[in-house]
């Protein structure tokens, strides 16, 4: 009989890089995190319309071979600058991996591809917050800012890529 694992390697996942938001399997999917999460929204087509007019923000969403919705990870890169110095870092702004497909990599390998992503247009830090998964991005390699305060009062951290 095979493990888990095993029928996950066999499975075939496709990662669909994108920065239309007004696509439908997206908005399934960002409705379906934003349930789990108790987030009430009234006008659904202006938060995705927000997004899109936003051409700065990408995201990688992952389907499985039958097109079922793994989850995703959206971000983008922000300047941050002083009268002195600046650093472009990529900042993660939503990341969710359907409950069905947790704790079998995904989330993992989805935050490893946005980080390739900032690499690729050379961006050596990243940055988010959370409020919930601090154990997952410790295993990643990312540390509580301290000092460093989000809007949203949730921790911030941060991982040097190079």
């Amino acid at each position: 009989m095979a493990t888990d694992r095993e029928n996950k390697q066999r499975t075939v996942y496709t990662d669909a890089l994108m920065n239309d938001f007004l696509d439908p399997v997206f908005q399934k999917a960002f409705k379906l995190y934003f349930t789990e999460m108790n987030v009430q929204v009234e006008d659904w087509d202006s938060l995705f319309q927000k997004m899109n007019d936003d051409d700065n923000v990408f995201a990688y969403l992952r389907l499985d071979e039958h097109h079922e919705i793994v989850g995703f990870i959206q971000f983008q890169k922000i300047l941050f600058s002083s009268w002195f110095f600046e650093e472009t870092y990529g900042f993660i702004r939503e990341f969710w991996i359907s409950e069905k497909y947790r704790s079998q990599g995904h989330g993992s390998e989805l935050l490893k591809k946005a980080e390739e992503y900032f690499l690729e247009q050379g961006i050596y830090s990243t940055i988010l917050t959370t409020d919930s998964a601090e154990d997952f991005y410790g295993k990643q390699g990312y540390v509580k800012a301290p000092g460093c305060k989000a809007k949203n009062n949730d921790d911030v951290y941060v991982k040097r890529l190079k």
